[in-house]
């Protein structure tokens, strides 16, 4: 008789695990419904590379070699370079930065013509995608234009062991930080191209800790 009830008692916990794994499972599957499906592309302006600090910019001046140099943006996100000092660079475009560097040297050069070209791209930090959470390698990335979450993916090494990735989220700051469910797991383990959107500068994408 002790047996017997021993026996039962154990398939009734059995039982008993399995209802609650299967309510947590179904509880998990049922919050991705939460938030509306990223759209696959995202529409935007024409995009025009924001300068930010990190970035190397090599500036030309024609026709004269001795004030053209190759310089970092600073922290302060200025740069300095031969007989300018303190330039701002931050949140301008290339173009915009030629510009003001030929109203500097016109004090000093007749008809400055001057060229700059970024050659080392992280941009500020408002145009930068961020991952976080469950990614093999979490870190920022430099927006760059038709960036798609496939790429996102391969830049940070793909997804953890045990990341839930079909509960991603994408908060979008172009929208003022409008949140979207992102299907990282179809995409990434299963190839599903039809999980794939399209990123915009400033987006941050969270990956959470799948239960199992």
């Amino acid at each position: 008789m002790q047996n017997d009830t021993s026996a039962f008692i154990r398939t009734a916990c059995r039982a008993a695990v399995c209802a609650a794994a299967a309510l947590v499972i179904s509880g998990c599957a049922s919050t991705g419904g939460n938030l509306p499906a990223a759209p696959a592309t995202a529409a935007s302006p024409a995009y025009n590379y924001i300068v930010g600090p990190g970035d190397t910019l090599q500036i030309t001046v024609w026709r004269n070699p001795e004030l053209s140099s190759t310089v970092p943006v600073r922290p302060d996100g200025k740069v300095s370079t031969p007989l300018v000092d303190e330039l701002v660079a931050q949140g301008k475009t290339s173009q915009e930065i030629a510009r003001d560097v030929e109203k500097a040297l016109a004090k000093y050069v007749r008809d400055p013509v001057v060229t700059v070209i970024v050659t080392n791209f992280v941009g500020p930090y408002s145009e930068q995608i961020r991952v976080l959470g469950a990614a093999a390698k979490p870190q920022f990335l430099p927006y760059k234009q038709k960036m798609t979450a496939m790429d996102v993916m391969i830049a940070v090494g793909g997804l953890t062991e045990f990341a839930d990735g079909n509960k991603a989220t994408l908060v979008r700051s172009a929208e003022n930080g409008k949140r979207y469910s992102v299907r990282l797991q179809d995409l990434v383990k299963r190839g599903d191209i039809s999980a794939n959107v399209e990123m915009l500068p400033g987006d941050v994408l969270i990956i959470p800790q799948g239960w199992f």
